[in-house]
C-alpha cells in the first residue's frame, strides 16, 4: 500500500523547540531580568547614600535648604549617567520649571545648574553610544565644518582677548572664567542636535514628545495664570507698594508663587510676569515657542483629542501673553500663528478645525470684553513702547555702538556681553542679538555663527521637505519655522537663555530625524529586522 505524502502548507507555524529548550530559555531571561534589577537596586542605593551625604555637608556649610537642593541634584546626576536617555527625558520636563525650583529652594549657583546634571550626562551617554556603535556624533555631517570653524574662531578669542584681559584684571573681574561661561552659553546646547537625533526612535517616540510639550504648555500657563490671580486679588503685592523706581523694575523681593522677579503696579499700567521663569522675558519668549510647539501638535497629531489639546495650549499662550503683559508675546504669537497658517499650508485643512476654533475663539472673546481695561492696557503699552523705540531703530542702534566699541578683529572677549557672566566680571548689556555677538566675538565670528545657523536651517528644510509622511511632514514644517525663525531673529537674545537655547537646538535634532523615521516605517513594513536591531542597540546603551 503506497503512503500518501502530506503536502507542506508554507502558513503552517514552525516546529515548535522542545520543552526543554523553552524551558532553559525561559530560565535564562529570568536570570538576566533578576540581574538587571538586582544591578538597579544595587545602584540606586549607592547613589541615594553618595548624595544624602553630599547634602548633608553642603547643609551643615549652608542651609537645609540648599542641602536638600544639593542632595536632589546630586542624586540626578549620578542617575542620569546610568540612563542617559530618562535623563534627557528628564531633562526636557524640568527646564520650564527650573527658575520656580531655583528660587523656591533658596537660588544659590548649584541649583542654577541643576538642569544641567540631567543634560550633561545624557550627551556623554549619546557620545559613548556613538563611539561604540561607529556613529557620526555630529549628525549630519555637514555641520562638521561650520560648528568646527565657529569652535576654533572662540578659542582664539577665549585665549587672545580673554587671556589677555586675565593680566590686567582688576578685583573682581575672571575674564578666563567670563570667557567660558560665554562659551558654553554660545555652544553649550550644540550637543541637543545629536541627542535629539537618537533620542527619538521612531514616530511614538515623537508624538510622545510632541504631546509631552503640549501638556507642559498647559501645566506652566496654568500656574502662570494662578499667579496673575494671586496678584490681582492682593495675595501677593507685587511691586505695588514699591518706591521711585522700584515701581518701574522686575524684583526678586516681589516674587508670587512660582517664577522669579516680578513687576505688578497695575496702577502705572505696569505688569510684567515671570511665569515658571526667572525673568519675565524669558517668559515670553517661551510663550512665543510654545506657538511653535501647540501649533504643530493641534494641526498634525492623528488623534483628535490631542489636537484639542493643541488649541487648548494655542488658547492658554494667547490669553498668558495679554495677561504676563509681554509686550513682544503679545505682537509675535498672533503673527506667529497666521505664519505657520500660510507656510505650513494648513489654511486648506484649518476647516476640520472650525468647531473647536469657534469654541475658543468665544472663550477668548468673552474673557476680552470681561476684562476690557486689560486688553486696553496692554495695547496701549505695546503702543507707547513701539513709538519710543521701534524695532528697526532699536536694532541699528545696536549695530552701531558694537562696532564703535571693537577692540581688534576678534572681539572684546567672549562673555563680555552675556548676561549669565555678571556675577563673574565686568559685563555690558546688549539686547539685540548679532550686535552682542559682533561686540564679544567680532566680525568673523558673527558670520561663523550666521554660516552655521544658516547651514543648519537649510539641512532641517531638506530634511522635512524629504518626507512624504502627511503627518511628519507637517510636524516638520511647523518646526522648521521655527528655527529659521530664531536663526535670524536679533531682537533681544533668546538664544542665550532657556527656554529657546534649548528648544532651537533640540528641535532642529528632531527636524533631522524625520526622513530616518519614514525609512525604517518603509523598512518596517516589510522586514522589522533592521528596527528590531537598531532599537537593541540603543538599549544597550542606555536609549532603549
Amino acid at each position: 500500500m503506497l503512503k500518501t505524502r502530506r503536502k507542506s502548507n508554507s502558513s503552517e507555524p514552525a516546529i515548535a523547540p522542545p520543552p526543554a529548550l523553552l524551558l532553559k530559555q525561559r530560565l535564562a531571561q529570568r536570570r538576566k531580568t533578576e540581574r538587571l534589577r538586582k544591578d538597579l537596586l544595587t545602584f540606586t542605593i549607592f547613589a541615594v547614600l553618595f548624595s544624602t551625604l553630599v547634602g548633608f555637608v553642603v547643609g551643615l556649610a549652608s542651609s537645609p535648604k540648599v542641602g536638600v537642593g544639593a542632595t536632589i541634584a546630586v542624586l540626578c546626576t549620578t542617575l542620569s549617567f546610568k540612563y542617559p536617555r530618562q535623563a534627557l527625558w528628564a531633562f526636557l520636563i524640568y527646564m520650564p520649571f527650573s527658575g520656580s525650583v531655583t528660587y523656591l529652594l533658596g537660588n544659590s549657583p548649584l541649583l542654577q545648574l541643576a538642569k544641567d546634571g540631567f543634560y550633561i550626562p545624557a550627551v556623554f551617554g549619546v557620545i559613548q553610544y556613538c563611539r561604540r556603535e561607529q556613529l557620526p556624533i555630529l549628525v549630519p555631517k555637514q555641520l562638521v565644518a561650520p560648528v568646527g570653524i565657529l569652535l576654533v574662531l572662540c578659542l582664539a578669542t577665549l585665549l587672545v582677548v580673554n587671556g589677555g584681559q586675565q593680566f590686567s584684571a582688576a578685583p573682581g573681574d575672571h575674564p578666563i572664567l567670563v570667557g567660558i561661561l560665554g562659551l558654553k552659553v554660545l555652544l553649550g546646547y550644540v550637543p541637543l542636535l545629536v541627542c535629539a537625533y537618537y533620542l527619538l526612535r521612531d514616530r511614538t517616540d515623537l508624538l510622545y514628545l510632541m504631546r509631552l510639550t503640549v501638556v507642559i504648555i498647559l501645566v506652566c500657563c496654568g500656574l502662570a495664570f494662578i499667579q496673575f490671580l494671586l496678584l490681582k486679588t492682593g495675595r501677593c503685592s507685587g511691586t505695588r507698594f514699591a518706591e521711585g523706581a522700584a515701581l518701574y523694575k522686575a524684583s526678586l523681593n516681589a516674587r508670587c508663587f512660582v517664577g522669579g522677579a516680578v513687576l505688578y503696579t497695575p496702577a502705572l499700567g505696569q505688569i510684567r510676569l515671570p511665569g515658571t521663569f526667572v525673568a519675565p522675558w524669558q517668559w515670553g519668549w517661551f510663550l512665543i515657542s510654545s506657538s511653535f510647539l501647540a501649533f504643530a501638535t493641534a494641526f498634525s497629531d492623528p488623534q483628535i483629542r490631542w489636537r484639542t489639546a493643541g488649541l487648548v495650549s494655542l488658547a492658554s499662550v494667547f490669553i498668558m501673553a495679554v495677561l504676563s503683559g509681554q509686550r513682544i508675546a503679545l505682537i509675535l504669537v498672533p503673527v506667529v500663528f497666521v505664519i505657520l497658517m500660510l507656510l505650513t499650508g494648513q489654511v486648506v485643512n484649518f476647516k476640520r478645525f472650525i468647531p473647536g476654533a469657534v469654541i475658543l475663539g468665544l472663550l477668548l472673546g468673552v474673557a476680552a470684553l470681561k476684562n476690557p481695561d486689560i486688553l486696553q492696557q496692554r495695547m496701549e503699552s505695546l503702543q507707547s513702547r513701539w513709538v519710543a523705540s521701534p524695532p528697526h531703530m532699536f536694532i541699528s542702534e545696536q549695530f552701531e555702538w558694537a562696532m564703535r566699541d571693537q577692540d581688534g578683529f576678534l572681539g572684546n572677549g567672549l562673555g563680555r556681553a552675556t548676561n549669565a557672566a555678571r556675577n563673574l566680571g565686568e559685563t555690558v548689556l546688549v539686547e539685540a542679538y548679532y550686535p552682542k555677538l559682533f561686540y564679544e566675538i567680532g566680525l568673523l565670528g558673527t558670520l561663523a555663527f550666521l554660516v552655521l545657523v544658516t547651514m543648519l536651517t537649510y539641512l532641517t528644510f531638506k530634511a522635512y521637505r524629504s518626507v512624504r509622511d502627511r503627518n511628519l511632514r507637517s510636524y516638520g514644517a511647523a518646526l522648521w519655522v521655527f528655527v529659521l525663525f530664531i536663526s535670524y531673529n536679533t531682537y533681544y537674545y533668546p538664544l542665550d537663555v532657556d527656554p529657546v537655547s534649548v528648544y532651537y537646538w533640540f528641535f532642529a535634532g528632531i527636524i533631522l530625524k524625520l526622513p530616518e523615521i519614514a525609512r525604517l516605517e518603509r523598512l518596517d513594513a516589510g522586514d522589522k529586522g533592521q528596527l528590531q536591531t537598531q532599537r537593541r542597540r540603543l538599549h544597550r546603551a542606555g536609549f532603549g
